[in-house]
């Protein structure tokens, strides 16, 4: 029977590199962090994600005006020395707009993608190390949910719903799980083969601990880019949603419904629509590149 250090072993992630003899290699989070730091777009998105995150948390502590003061003499003013980034079409101070929108927007992506990310992985990784009619029934019921266009069904079910940027995050990352369902059940399959896997049953050990304690801190580097992937694509659907009067419902201002106001106005009042837009497309790529950067520096040997 195997030792019970030939099952725990494992319990470190792939990157860790647990010591095999002779001198101790560096511990698993300097690893970690010696890695994301060479890569430096991956660095310098974290720099502006979590810059953009930080100003737009402290927006009622540094922003300039009001999100809903109207001022009905500064209507679709340019950018000026008083109004930054201009004003809209009620007078409203477009910066002040933009930080209080992105608190909402980034929220509601990154509570999305929680959910969905956090369903999925638990669904693939039950379907993956169960296999048979577990998985035959998980995995038919996700091509079911990827059949079904998501943007339609988001559009009915938020003209249902109240548009409140609780329910629209709930209603995204409900919808959202597919992808890292099928990422993670892959690499349990992969996983479920492996000797330590064999070990861990031979103890007698249950199929949750194996699953909590051996599988999935084996596929973080999927879950993790499955996961900055979906924060992007909530934050875009939140948009989209919002562009067409289904997202969270003015005057609280989201990036979205802020690209919907400025929509008659792109031809004479540009920078209504330019800076919103801007917002997003910075917010996405950085996370998008950000998750790259995650990936190679939690298994090294992906970016090989």
């Amino acid at each position: 029977m195997p030792s019970r250090a030939a099952v725990d072993g494992p319990d470190v992630p792939a990157w860790t590199d647990a010591p095999r003899g002779g001198h101790a290699p560096p511990r698993g989070d300097r690893r970690f962090w010696r890695h994301l730091r060479r890569n430096r777009i991956a660095v310098g998105s974290l720099v502006v994600l979590g810059g953009l995150s930080l100003v737009c948390a402290v927006a009622p502590l540094i922003a300039p005006y009001d999100f809903d003061a109207i001022d009905l003499a500064a209507i679709r003013e340019p950018p000026t020395a008083e109004h930054w980034l201009g004003t809209d079409d009620l007078g409203r101070d477009l910066l002040t707009r933009m930080l209080y929108g992105g608190r909402i927007s980034i929220l509601i992506g990154l509570v999305a993608a929680s959910l969905g990310t956090g369903l999925g992985s638990l669904l693939g990784a039950v379907a993956g190390y169960y296999g048979g009619r577990v998985e035959e029934v998980l995995m038919r019921f996700t091509d079911v949910m990827y059949s079904i266009p998501t943007l339609p069904l988001l559009i009915v079910l938020a003209a249902i719903a109240p548009g409140g940027a609780g329910s629209i995050a709930l209603t995204i990352g409900a919808l959202s799980w597919m992808g890292p369902a099928r990422i993670v059940r892959g690499e349990v399959l992969r996983i479920r083969a492996l000797e330590y896997i064999e070990a861990a049953r031979a103890l007698g050990l249950g199929s949750g601990r194996i699953i909590a304690r051996h599988v999935l801190p084996n596929v973080v580097g999927p879950i993790v880019v499955a996961g900055t992937l979906t924060v992007g694509e909530a934050i875009i659907v939140e948009s989209s949603l919002s562009f067409l009067g289904l997202g969270v419902q003015p005057p609280t201002p989201t990036w979205g419904n802020m690209l919907m106001d400025a929509q008659s106005t792109m031809a004479t009042a540009p920078w209504l629509s330019i800076f919103p837009g801007f917002a997003i497309l910075v917010v996405v790529l950085a996370v998008n590149f950000l998750g790259d950067g995650l990936r190679d520096a939690v298994d090294p040997r992906s970016g090989s």
